[in-house]
């Protein structure tokens, strides 16, 4: 079988960037639960394909902030960080630094507890259980980054 050479999910029947495609699709409808949950899915996906050509710009990352926010407030903190990042977005604040916070080094090997195969179960992201399995998407990365073996409590 062949495997992602990045976060090590199995690619069959999809690939990862297949199943981010979809995902993408359903996040953009802007419908419960994905739209609301765009920030902390996308995060996710190049939190864990760091080497993909739209994924994280440096360690000063809107992605990690997305994903601290996610997990720590939820729903609600996720889209606090994604209103400030939509102000800010402007000429005004050009070259200026969105959030003071720094991913810290990758601390482990491109394999994942989870990934987005688990959260796409079939390939069509079903509506019941997302949340759920995107908050352990969002543990199982950050628990990846910082080479911890659990989680902090989450705020969701």
């Amino acid at each position: 079988m062949a495997v992602c050479a990045e976060c090590g999910a199995g690619q069959v029947p999809y690939s990862c960037d297949e199943l981010f495609e979809r995902l993408l699709a359903l996040d953009h409808s802007r419908q419960p639960p994905w739209g609301p949950l765009h920030g902390a899915a996308v995060a996710c996906f190049f939190l864990q394909h760091p080497g993909h050509p739209l994924g994280p710009r440096g360690r000063n990352d809107f992605g990690w902030a997305c994903l601290l926010a996610y997990r720590s407030g939820g729903q609600a903190a996720l889209h606090a960080v994604t209103d400030l990042a939509r102000r800010r977005n402007s000429h005004r604040h050009a070259g200026s630094e969105l959030f003071d916070v720094t991913a810290p080094e990758f601390a482990s090997s491109t394999s994942f507890a989870v990934t987005i195969t688990d959260v796409a179960v079939d390939g069509s992201f079903p509506a019941d259980g997302y949340e759920k399995r995107l908050l352990a998407w969002a543990d199982a990365t950050y628990l990846a980054w910082t080479g911890t073996s659990t989680p902090p409590p989450t705020g969701t």
